[in-house]
């Protein structure tokens, strides 16, 4: 019996996955896309919104079967909150911003679908301070991605946190590679720059400088606040059995 129910998690963990990658890769790039053809960027509340709610169904279904306590939802909000208020209290330094490392914890302590519901609400919520533009939806895609791969590689259902090292690495590649770039490829579509190779070259060269400050950072923000961080967490999903 044991056995049967153990296979039967595997199944609906797998199920999950899948379904939050799909949001991801695919229903969000698409609702950014539509956002852009027919609304010509000008509707990115509407298309923030949108993948706010997309982002939620992953989300969701980790409560499939139970109601969620309020408990569980209150731990990932002020993960939200110290994202924002991390971005603010760092607004003097261009690109230097625990962001990236504050939701690569969420995803690497609750899960792949925490991690991305995470970075994509820590991207709206901060924009309020910082202005909201077309660019806003981009900036949700690109730290959910980051925190559902976190989730992917390094959320462990004993809740044992990752060494530093791999997780700093992939805090400086998905920094550079998938935010920075994303962001710089977003500048392109975003500010009436007529889309080729050679806009898009000089602007991914353009943006070196800012993505490796953004990388640098990230692995600081891991390296300072992760172990801290994560065994705190994991003794209240111990405690509390969060998001489980």
């Amino acid at each position: 019996m044991p056995r049967k129910t153990d296979d039967n998690e595997a199944r609906r963990g797998l199920r999950h996955k899948l379904i939050a990658a799909a949001v991801a890769f695919v229903c969000v790039p698409a609702v950014i896309a539509l956002g852009m053809a027919v609304w010509d960027n000008r509707k990115y509340y509407i298309v923030s919104l949108l993948i706010i709610l997309l982002s939620m169904i992953p989300f969701a279904l980790l409560f499939e079967r139970r109601k969620p306590k309020a408990r569980e939802l209150v731990v990932l909000a002020v993960m939200v909150a110290i994202g924002v208020a991390g971005r603010a209290a760092f607004y003097m330094l261009p690109q230097f911003k625990p962001v990236t490392a504050i939701v690569i914890i969420c995803g690497v302590a609750f899960g792949c679908e925490s991690g991305f519901i995470s970075g994509a609400m820590i991207g709206f919520l901060s924009n309020f301070i910082f202005g909201q533009g077309p660019y806003t939806p981009w900036q949700m895609e690109a730290w959910g991605i980051v925190g559902f791969i976190a989730g992917l590689l390094f959320h462990r259902k004993d809740g044992s946190v990752p060494k530093l090292l791999p997780l700093c690495v992939y805090g400086a590649v998905s920094s550079f590679f998938i935010y920075g770039v994303l962001m710089d490829i977003s500048t392109v579509f975003t500010s009436g720059m007529e889309v080729n190779r050679q806009t898009v070259l000089a602007t991914l060269q353009a943006g070196v400088i800012f993505n490796l400050i953004h990388a640098a950072s990230t692995v600081i923000f891991l390296l300072v606040l992760a172990r801290p961080m994560l065994k705190k967490l994991d003794r209240m999903r111990v405690k509390y059995g969060l998001l489980e």
